[in-house]
Parts: C-alpha cells; structure tokens; sequence
C-alpha cells in the first residue's frame, strides 16, 4: 500500500523537548517505521522549517520524509501556521499528481485542512487523526486558547468528511458532541516501544537515589501539563523527592518561563530542596529514568492520549494520574495505578502518600501495568489496528466511487 503521512508541523525528525515537538512526533515517527517494515510505501510530508534541510531525507526500514515549502523556512509556532495551510495542500496535490498514494493519513487538524485541499481534485481516501481537538483545549484553556478561530469549525468539517482514527474513547465522545457519527470513527491506542521501555532498562545520567522515594513526573514544559500540581501535592509527602524531566536543556532551563514558575513555586512552599528539574532527557535515557521512580505522576489538566502512562507501565513503575482524557483508556485505576481527579493536588499527595506506603501494592501495579502494555498497547497492535482502518477507508472510497 502506497501511504502519504501528512503531518505538517511534528516532524518525525525534530528532537523532542520542544514547545510543539513530543508525542505526535514519536507516534508519526514509529506508526511511520513500522508500515514500511510490513511492506507498505510510506512518505512523510511535512514543513520545511529550515533551509539546511534536504527536499528527502530516508528513515530506517525505508520511508522518506519530504520536507515541504510552505511559508518562512524557520520554526513558527504551529498555532500561527495556519495562513501557509493553503500553499502546503498545493504542494501536496502536485506531489500526488506525480505520484498518486493509495490512501492519506493526515496527522492534526491542520494536517487534515493541506490534505483536503491536495485530495479534492484527486478524490484520495484520507484518513484524519486529530491527536487533540480545539473543542477541548478551548474549554481547558479558554482565553488562553492560542488556536486559531477557525479551529474548531475545521475539526467539524473534517471529521464529517472522512474516516476519523482516534486515539481514546474520549475523543470519540467529544466527536459525538461535535455532531460526528461514531460510524465514521475507528478507534487505535497510541503505542509505546516494550523493548526499548522496559524493567531494568540501563541509561546515563540519571540521577542517584538517595532515602527519600522518588516521584517522576516527565513532559513538554507547558502549564497544561499540570507540573505546578505535582509541586503543591509535595508538599504533603514529606519523605519524597520529584523529579521533572522535560524542556530545554539544562543549562537553559533558567530561562525557560515554565521552569522559572515551577521553581518560584517550589520555593514558595518550601520544599525547593526537594524538586529537581532535569530539563530534556536522552530518549535512550527516558527508561532507565523512568525505572528509577517509585510513582511515575501524570497531573495534566486534559491530556488528549498521553504516552508517559504508557511508557510508565512498560518499565513497569506504577502511574498516578489525573482522570482525564486517554488516561481514562491506557491507565486500569486500582490496577496498573490510580486516577485522581485533575486540578486536586490534595487528592495526588493522598494517592501518593498511599501508594509509597505500600511496596507489596507499587510491585503488584507495576507488573499489572507491563502486562497491560503487553496485550493492549504493542506497535504491533497499532499498526494492524491502523492497517484495518485504512483497509475500511478504502472500501469507503470506492463505494462512494461507484455511487457517483
């Protein structure tokens, strides 16, 4: 099968840390490489956002990504890069004029509005995966909501349009309220690499242990993420440290504004000497990180999937997290962790104080946890979960086809 992966703003070349560079990059990145080890042809369109880049550049197992002229050659922040949209779907549509895939993936809204322009006149099966809707971050963030107006609208007329994969059950609920027949949407989970993430993993650079347990929480360095809960739920688990891995590198973090909050925070209530922000993390060092923690804590506000739970449970740490979005799919509460709910940093320390009480019940989490990634969250399991739904795209296609 011929696959165009489109995913205008999460290169699944940039290095990860960055504002807008972290879960879709590593999803567009593996679900990328593990269709090209099955056979399929895949090439990856995305923003050129630097004239150093080559047009083509090979992954490993052989898909290509195509980096694609579409506004300044430089970052832009992917809530302004909606005015080049138009001239990305041009470019597509005489790429696929060229070479004509057998079905498109588009990856976020944006993503989705470039390949509906390119596949009009080529009447091409598309595939959209939203990995976060406007409707829910407008109602999060609300006057702080930097999406364009248009957003949400967009979302509604994509997702009515084509063959919607989502990512949780949550999602499929927002759609619904959207006006989205669930007919229209297939369901498959984010996956997390069980290899690379696993018990006793081995890494550098992570940090000693000293008595204290250790809480881990890991992320982009945004205020949604919900680090600053995590710091006041410290304050009521006296005998632990946390850790904060994520953002720029260290030596920067001091003017990183997110980091400057959290450590104001921290001092502000006294338990400064007890957070430690590491800033980004070697992903080869993500799981002996990771395997180092008593409780891995997830405390974003809304999480549209989430991988850290996932990657969590593979080095078979027990998670806490808020009860929100994915999170309600990926973590079993009373099983591989517990849901707290979100904005409830009391809530967190109990559930922490809790669970560090309890060795016997951390190890029984934890194995629960690494079984459940085992049978649910393999990439095996997502790519024949994404193989199926574009199989149905293609049914979908040619009936319409037929019909007109």
């Amino acid at each position: 099968m011929r696959i165009a992966m489109v995913s205008e703003h999460a290169s699944p070349l940039a290095a990860l840390g960055g504002v807008d560079a972290a879960g879709q990059n590593v999803h567009v990145a593996r679900l990328t490489e593990q269709l090209a080890k099955r056979g399929h042809d895949v090439t990856v369109y995305t923003r050129r956002d630097s004239l150093d880049l080559p047009d083509r550049v090979p992954l490993p197992g052989g898909a290509v990504v195509e980096h694609v002229p579409a506004g300044p050659a430089e970052p832009v922040p992917r809530d302004e890069l909606s005015p080049y949209i138009p001239t990305f779907g041009a470019a597509l549509a005489r790429a696929w004029s060229r070479r004509r895939p057998d079905v498109v993936h588009a990856h976020y809204w944006m993503s989705g509005m470039a390949a509906q322009i390119a596949t009009g006149p080529q009447e091409l099966p598309l595939v959209q995966t939203f990995h976060a809707l406007g409707s829910v971050k407008r109602r999060h963030q609300g006057k702080r909501d930097t999406s364009p107006a248009e957003r949400v609208a967009v979302e509604r007329r994509l997702a009515r349009a084509c063959r919607v994969l989502a990512t949780c059950t949550d999602e499929v609920l927002e759609l619904g309220d959207l006006g989205v027949p669930t007919r229209r949407i297939s369901v498959v989970s984010c996956g997390v690499d069980a290899g690379q993430f696993r018990p006793g993993a081995l890494g550098t650079g992570v940090p000693p242990r000293g008595r204290r347990y250790r809480l881990l929480a890991c992320g982009r360095l945004v205020a949604r993420k919900g680090f600053d809960h995590a710091v006041r739920a410290l304050a009521g688990i006296p005998d632990a440290e946390l850790l904060i891995a994520g953002g720029p590198p260290a030596e920067r973090l001091g003017t990183d504004r997110e980091a400057r909050r959290l450590t104001a925070l921290a001092r502000r209530l006294g338990v400064g000497d007890r957070v430690t922000l590491l800033g980004s993390v070697a992903p080869d060092d993500m799981p002996a990180l990771l395997g180092s923690a008593d409780v891995v804590l997830c405390t974003p506000v809304y999480e549209p999937f989430g991988m850290v739970p996932l990657e969590a449970m593979a080095c078979a740490v027990p998670v806490l997290a808020t009860d929100v979005g994915g999170h309600r799919d990926s973590v079993a509460d009373g099983v591989t962790g517990r849901l707290v709910p979100p904005r409830n940093p009391d809530a967190v320390a109990a559930a922490a104080r809790e669970l560090l009480a309890d060795a016997e019940l951390r190890d029984r989490y934890g194995r629960a946890g690494r079984d459940r990634v085992l049978k649910h969250y393999t990439w095996h399991d997502v790519v024949e979960g994404t193989e199926r739904v574009y199989r149905l795209a293609l049914a979908e296609h040619a009936q319409v086809q037929e019909g007109a």
